[in-house]
């Protein structure tokens, strides 16, 4: 991971020095008219030795807030005593960036179930060799930024494999207050990139087809603390949330789906604490003769909630995670101290009603 000295970047038709920067747009595959299918790509490398990062966005073309933290620390923040190397990519999907849709319109390929590709495959395997070998498996870590599908909103979390130490330290330098533990789908960036040798975090945040600034920021702020943890910027503080909860994926979180098809009113935001029995969402037919009230199964955090009020029956509402005792205590003084210092509380969060012990 690191030496004495610097050492340079390497890739398939370059090379990038100590204490240079390059942007590049490296060619992945071609079109039907067979012009270059390329990705935008900054290597930053420092003239201190480090380790080195990628932080990659838009796997799924339409999930844009990742890009602009991609772009906010390649082209924003000063590097000039960067321990290690940054590699930068805001657009891996670039096919589906261009057509404002999730998946690659090549067939209707997921690119985020293709690593770590391989070279004589389909064409989402191919892609995903080209990005894996030259900007992927040479570094030593990684974060890769997402949001919700279309027509669904998250709040910041982190997802890890926790059973890996290694995975477990970056999960929790980034400092978010989730963390949801699994290995990940085969195929993933994060899940292939750590099998590989570099532990890989997913941030998930908001919703897709657009930029929202609170949670950009918040993302910003958990780089910041993993450069810190990792030396990249070594006088850079750690980031401690306030409070945590890590959820095992297999055991403890909860899809609410929907019973009845309708249309939903959902009664609280994503963020929000619900206590067991509560009302969370309701769902009525058109002529609202008919209304099925979803209450929550436990007291937890919604982490995500359905923005398009349209269901079917077994279409997912909302995200539920159990809290203990300890971390609602906890989540209950941060907002608390956060109300009174004026500090803008996240997204659905309704003040003294949610405070109140029950």
């Amino acid at each position: 991971m690191t030496g004495d000295e610097a050492e340079p970047f390497t890739y398939n038709g370059g090379i990038v020095k100590p204490g240079e920067t390059q942007n590049i747009r490296y060619g992945i595959s071609e079109t039907y008219l067979g012009d270059p299918v390329r990705i935008p790509v900054t290597i930053i490398n420092g003239e201190h030795p480090g380790p080195t990062i990628f932080l990659s966005a838009a796997a799924h073309g339409d999930e844009l807030n990742g890009i602009e933290v991609v772009r906010e620390v390649a082209y924003d923040w000063n590097h000039e005593e960067l321990h290690g190397t940054i590699v930068c990519m805001p657009v891996l999907n670039v096919p589906g960036f261009l057509a404002q849709q999730r998946y690659l319109p090549i067939y209707d390929r997921d690119l985020n179930r293709s690593f770590p590709g391989r070279e004589d495959s389909t064409s989402a395997k191919r892609m995903a060799d080209q990005i894996y070998r030259n900007f992927l498996e040479p570094c030593d870590l990684g974060i890769d930024f997402h949001t919700s599908t279309r027509g669904r909103t998250n709040m910041l979390h982190v997802r890890a494999d926790m059973q890996d130490p290694d995975v477990a330290r970056l999960a929790r330098a980034f400092g978010s207050n989730v963390i949801i533990s699994s290995s990940g789908p085969s195929g993933a960036l994060r899940r292939e990139a750590s099998e590989g040798g570099a532990p890989t975090i997913t941030i998930e945040m908001g919703e897709a087809h657009r930029f929202q600034r609170n949670f950009i920021d918040q993302a910003l702020e958990g780089v910041m603390s993993v450069f810190a943890e990792y030396n990249l910027h070594p006088d850079d503080p750690v980031k401690w949330p306030g409070w945590r909860t890590v959820i095992d994926d297999e055991k403890e979180k909860t899809w609410l789906r929907a019973d009845a098809g309708g249309l939903v009113e959902m009664h609280y935001d994503r963020g929000s604490l619900v206590y067991e029995g509560t009302p969370i969402c309701s769902i009525t037919n058109p002529f609202k003769t008919e209304r099925e009230i979803v209450e929550a199964p436990f007291t937890g955090l919604l982490v995500g909630v359905l923005e398009n009020p349209v269901v079917y029956p077994g279409n997912p509402l909302c995200h539920i995670v159990e809290l203990n005792a300890d971390t609602r205590r906890a989540l209950k003084r941060d907002r608390a101290h956060a109300e009174t210092e004026g500090d803008v509380q996240p997204p659905g969060y309704v003040g003294a009603p949610e405070l109140g012990e029950q």
